[in-house]
């Protein structure tokens, strides 16, 4: 075939230059009548590659569109029965005008190879019910004398919109393939009027009524007014009662009334509010409706919680003076208050939860709230750690006002000059714990504030190793500051039994003072007993 396509090519160059037509001689064919605009010899290689067979490409440069949908991955010329083919396979051309280049089966055509599954109903339709110019949006392709091309999958593509755009344009959303009515996939429950007891049972007709819109039959489904109930019923009250028909009726029939609703409560001397509107009518009115109720004080209908905590000369204040009629466990009772009583509220004690201090007991049956001498010292509420550890004189009746505040319990206010240790320099910058606080062998911390030394060796090491003791006691303060124990600024090596002079002055400490070790401690030995030249200088 190819050898044949190359001598006819062959043939045509010649006659182009040798000035005569050899045109009726050598073409395989005419063309089908919607290629005929490409005949002539000039033409050949708009469809041929010179020497070569047709050119699947140069037929998808003209068709655009199809080149457009395979590179897309859609329709037909991009199904697993046409993926990998030459379009030449399926389109041969030069059979003359009236050959068909498009031929096949329509009866026997797998439409799923498309994309678009026709359904039962769609499967009895003809071809040319969906694939005609009037349901082509695209315009090149609309101008075609017949295509299968421009189609768009959805609904509205061949159907009129009977909703007139008022509703979404996904008809699959409510509506079957199978049969347009009923809309078998609606579910009310979708929508924003929700049907609930009578209104299940009422004909869609009754509420979306069926008119005609711009020359068209139309129901009207979305715009419908559900505000309050006279947007479809009468009001047989005359507005008598408002427009509000909730109060009194429900949805499950307008023949039961609402227990208590109907009633409207403020036309009497006692208006309902807060937790009193969801009151049954039956819980205050335990006969007639009619009876006349004390309502003056809370107690009235409620028992006294409290049980007379709150009593004053036998008379006991009202609950409103505390709560609201929004729930007792809401109550008004402000710091303001609290602070006129014999406990004010100051520092920490503001942050605390009211239950912290006023509830008793650590079980649901057991749990009472207690108001009235519940303590006023810190003791009666709290734990007291020093018990009799610090000096009466220091905690006098265990106060702990002394020495706490009420902001936070490490700030401490206690005069330390009132001891026989005044604070000064490093010591001034200690919290009470590091030194009255000390960590035993189980790790718990035990308090000492009672007969802590005075020395420095009480509570810091000797670094020196008892060098410096004199008849038992070791006084640091003789060569160190309380600001810092390095340098050792108060030493003055000229008041000892080897002043320094002349070179021995500008020697390092370190090259007389040798680190030795003594019973398994490692010290700098200064009392040096021996100073013979020979010692030091070899």
């Amino acid at each position: 075939m190819n050898t044949r396509i190359n001598r006819i090519l062959s043939l045509l160059v010649l006659a182009f230059f040798a000035g005569f037509p050899l045109y009726g001689q050598i073409s395989p064919g005419e063309l089908a009548k919607v290629h005929s605009h490409l005949e002539g010899m000039s033409n050949c290689t708009k469809c041929h590659i010179l020497g070569k067979k047709v050119s699947h490409q140069k037929c998808l440069d003209c068709h655009t569109e199809l080149k457009t949908r395979i590179e897309q991955k859609k329709g037909y010329h991009a199904s697993d029965e046409t993926r990998g083919k030459e379009c030449v396979a399926c389109h041969s051309d030069h059979h003359g005008v009236n050959f068909q280049i498009i031929r096949f089966t329509k009866e026997k055509f797998n439409h799923n190879l498309t994309g678009y599954t026709l359904s039962v109903v769609h499967g009895k339709k003809a071809c040319t019910d969906c694939h005609k110019p009037a349901n082509i949006k695209d315009e090149k392709i609309r101008k075609k004398t017949f295509t299968y091309l421009g189609l768009n999958s959805t609904c509205l593509t061949c159907h009129a919109d009977y909703h007139q755009q008022t509703l979404p344009a996904n008809c699959t959303d409510c509506h079957e393939s199978e049969a347009f009515k009923p809309a078998s996939k609606f579910s009310h429950t979708r929508a924003k009027f929700q049907l609930v007891g009578k209104h299940q049972s009422v004909p869609c007709v009754a509420c979306h009524k069926t008119g005609i819109k711009n020359g068209q039959k139309f129901q009207e489904f979305k715009g419908i007014k559900y505000d309050n109930c006279l947007s479809c019923h009468k009001d047989v009250h005359n507005g008598k009662f408002g427009l509000n028909c909730t109060q009194c009726h429900s949805e499950q029939s307008f023949s039961v009334i609402r227990s208590g609703q109907s009633f409207d409560h403020d036309k009497t001397d006692y208006k309902l509010e807060g937790k009193h509107q969801k009151v049954a009518c039956n819980s205050c009115h335990k006969t007639k409706l009619t009876n006349a109720l004390k309502f003056n004080r809370c107690t009235d209908c409620h028992t006294d919680y409290h049980k007379n905590q709150f009593a004053k000369q036998g008379v006991l204040p009202d609950c409103a003076h505390c709560h609201t009629v929004n729930g007792f466990s809401n109550f008004t009772f402000t710091i303001e208050q609290h602070n006129e009583g014999p406990f004010p509220l100051k520092g920490a004690h503001l942050a605390i939860p009211c239950f912290t201090c006023h509830i008793k007991g650590n079980t649901k049956n057991d749990t009472v709230w207690s108001f009235r001498e519940i303590g006023k010292r810190c003791i009666d509420c709290h734990q007291n750690i020093h018990q009799s550890i610090i000096s009466e004189k220091y905690y006098p009746g265990g106060s702990c006002e002394n020495c706490h505040t009420e902001a936070r319990w490490n700030s401490v206010t206690f005069d330390h000059n009132k001891t026989t240790f005044a604070l000064s320099g490093a010591h001034a910058a200690k919290t009470c714990r590091d030194c009255h606080f000390k960590k035993g062998n189980d790790g718990v911390a035990v308090q000492k504030f009672n007969g802590l030394p005075g020395q420095c060796v009480g509570c810091h090491n000797d670094i020196h190793a008892r060098q410096f003791e004199n008849n038992g006691s070791t006084d640091c303060n003789r060569c160190h500051e309380q600001g810092s124990f390095k340098p050792a600024s108060k030493f003055d090596h000229a008041k000892t039994l080897f002043p320094l002079d002349g070179k021995h002055r500008d020697v390092p400490c370190g090259k007389c003072h040798k680190t030795i070790q003594d019973k398994g401690i490692a010290f700098v030995l200064y009392k040096i007993k021996d100073f013979k030249c020979e010692n030091c200088h070899h």
